[in-house]
């Protein structure tokens, strides 16, 4: 059994946790077709105290709202083993049951626990695999999603994102005063972090790729005028870094795969162009040349081409251009409205927000066989996502986020507790490549 020790991060004041927390409810999808599973209450000494966290219960909201399996009911479970030696596979065989997750909290020792726990096979009769994790009371969260991570790849042959994050923007309005704030939390919306608090709008946050820094626009309102700028903060310390504050747009930041340079859009010229900025010399590059509106970069997962919006045709479509400039190909037509591209983490579709008549909806373009297909059904989607599996996409439709598989299957929605908006949402990237 592999032992993993789970590290507390530290976070200064400015990270503290708030009350903007999401709660994700499934509003569409079934567990029809999902694997079955029992998730098994971890046992407990006798000589220890609960902890804060009911681990069984996280690991089992994980997977119920993956959509990928059928959970079944802790009242329904024939027995509750907490090891090995104590399942009757004869009880779950009957039952139907193929898989079981046990577990236990062996010990604590200075406000630590030790978690242990297998994924247990009843056909074969032997565990499929087991972990030993030590976690503190704040980490007690993150070894849950990690031991969801886990059950999920070995049932699915494909990673987890449970043990993920995501950033999201809210707004609260109060009369004619607004107030906006930027977040970090869980991939499921628990522990929220405020990273920024502004009374000017903030807009296309975009993680690094090693998922330590955010890069995202506001106004700098210590100039005579308020003037749009990119940001880039850290996430450990909460340290930020003004990139970019020229004349007129300075806006949808977009990181290159190798973290060094930061696609962007600036007007500092009298257009709207995609510009390339190093990170490490300052220099920067203009990409494209046209007189339309050019916006919303996104780098190929190769790196060797930016995807971006454009209104050359006459209507805004997304376009292709290599990174070393050259003619931008058109690669969307089905529709009066493209935009907002994002790639998937295998290159191999474009996440993106179009218009065929009936409103904004989220959709997937394969760009191997072009076929555009609609993910959702509202009117009013915006900023679409990628997990950084490539199995669900991250949006928001009207005021709150939601979420849905590539397959449109399983729709989630992530209710917010205060009252206000949220938009702008970006799912991380592996933290552990």
């Amino acid at each position: 059994m592999r032992t993993i020790i789970l590290c507390l991060l530290s976070y200064v004041a400015l990270l503290s946790h708030a009350h903007a927390i999401l709660t994700i409810e499934i509003i569409g999808g079934t567990e029809e077709g999902g694997q079955p599973i029992a998730i098994v209450p971890f046992g407990l000494q006798t000589t220890m105290s609960a902890p804060s966290q009911d681990i069984a219960q996280i690991v089992s909201d994980d997977l119920h709202r993956s959509g990928r399996f059928a959970i079944m009911p802790v009242h329904s479970l024939p027995e509750q083993p907490s090891d090995t030696n104590q399942i009757n596979s004869s009880l779950w065989q009957a039952v139907g049951m193929p898989h079981l997750v046990i577990g236990r909290i062996a010990s604590q020792v200075k406000n630590s626990y030790t978690i242990e726990f297998e994924l247990f096979d009843v056909v074969k009769g032997e565990a499929m695999l087991g972990f030993r994790y030590t976690a503190n009371k704040q980490t007690l969260r993150e070894a849950a999603h990690q031991i969801s991570d886990e059950i999920y790849q070995a049932l699915t042959g494909e990673r987890g994102v449970f043990s993920t994050r995501i950033v999201y923007v809210t707004l609260q309005r109060k009369g004619k005063k607004k107030q906006y704030h930027l977040y970090v939390a869980d991939a499921d919306g628990a522990n929220p972090r405020l990273m920024l608090k502004t009374g000017e709008p903030i807009f296309s946050p975009s993680w690094s790729p090693d998922g330590r820094r955010i890069a995202y626009v506001t106004y700098d309102t210590k100039k005579r005028t308020k003037q749009m700028a990119v940001y880039i903060q850290e996430i450990s310390t909460g340290k930020r870094t003004r990139i970019s504050s020229k004349r007129g747009l300075n806006t949808a930041p977009a990181w290159a795969p190798d973290g060094k340079r930061l696609a962007l859009t600036l007007s500092k010229d009298g257009n709207s162009e995609i510009y390339i900025k190093n990170l490490q010399t300052g220099d920067l590059t203009r990409l494209t040349r046209n007189p339309a509106i050019d916006t919303e970069p996104e780098w190929s997962p190769d790196g060797k081409s930016l995807v971006f919006t454009s209104d050359r045709g006459g209507q805004p479509q997304i376009y292709r251009i290599s990174v070393n400039g050259g003619k931008a190909q058109r690669i969307t037509f089905q529709g009066r409205y493209n935009a907002r591209p994002r790639f998937s983490p295998d290159g191999r579709q474009l996440a993106l927000l179009h218009n065929g008549g009936n409103g904004y909806q989220i959709a997937v373009l394969n760009l191997e066989n072009k076929q555009l297909t609609k993910l959702t059904q509202t009117r009013l989607d915006e900023s679409p996502s990628f997990a950084p599996n490539g199995s669900m996409i991250l949006y928001t439709s009207g005021p709150s986020l939601s979420a849905v598989s590539i397959d449109g299957r399983v729709r989630q929605r992530l209710a917010e507790d205060v009252g206000g908006e949220v938009r702008e949402p970006a799912w991380s990237p592996y933290f552990n490549k």
